[in-house]
């Protein structure tokens, strides 16, 4: 097989793998449409310009009153253009069972969730979201250790800074990238 033969192929082969799942790092996070709990389509390009925090979230887990940090940062930095995005998982322990409406109803009464809540997804290994394997790339690269994993985005929607699990949302290092972020 000749050299640009060899050179079609691989082309086409590597068309076919970005085709079939990959995600490309230099596209913004926008470039996602995410379903939110109640199953509206819904694009992340509708938060262009806002400083995102992106938590993979569960209803009976040990780190579960995070939420209640989680929405005292989105009360206290949601005029100046932080939104707190929870996206519930089921990877860890089977720590979120429970169907969009159970976790939406739990979340509400519980913590009295207001910042947006999407459906539930994959956040690690087979099957991963690509909004994830997004996150995971643009940081360190390691998989999602547990709940509750924090990452900070930036207004332009490329740069993207990770918290693990037992960091808490209102936690020094966590605000000062907010507070960098907003200006």
């Amino acid at each position: 097989m000749s050299m640009s033969c060899l050179f079609f192929a691989a082309s086409l082969l590597a068309g076919l793998s970005s085709s079939a799942g990959e995600v490309d790092l230099d596209k913004p996070i926008y470039q996602f449409t995410m379903n939110t709990i109640e199953e509206q389509s819904l694009p992340l390009l509708t938060y262009k310009g806002k400083v995102l925090m992106v938590v993979n979230v569960a209803s009976y887990c040990g780190l579960t009153p995070q939420y209640e940090s989680l929405q005292a940062i989105h009360e206290k930095f949601k005029d100046r253009g932080l939104i707190v995005l929870g996206f519930p998982a089921n990877q860890f322990n089977n720590q979120e069972p429970g169907s969009n409406e159970e976790i939406k109803e739990f979340c509400t009464q519980k913590y009295g969730v207001s910042f947006p809540m999407f459906s539930k997804i994959v956040v690690k290994g087979e099957g991963i979201h690509p909004l994830y394997q997004w996150l995971i790339g643009k940081t360190d690269r390691k998989d999602i250790e547990w709940n509750f994993a924090k990452f900070i985005v930036s207004r332009d929607g490329t740069k993207a800074w990770r918290f693990p699990s037992r960091t808490k949302p209102d936690a020094h290092e966590v605000l000062k990238v907010i507070e960098q972020q907003l200006g």
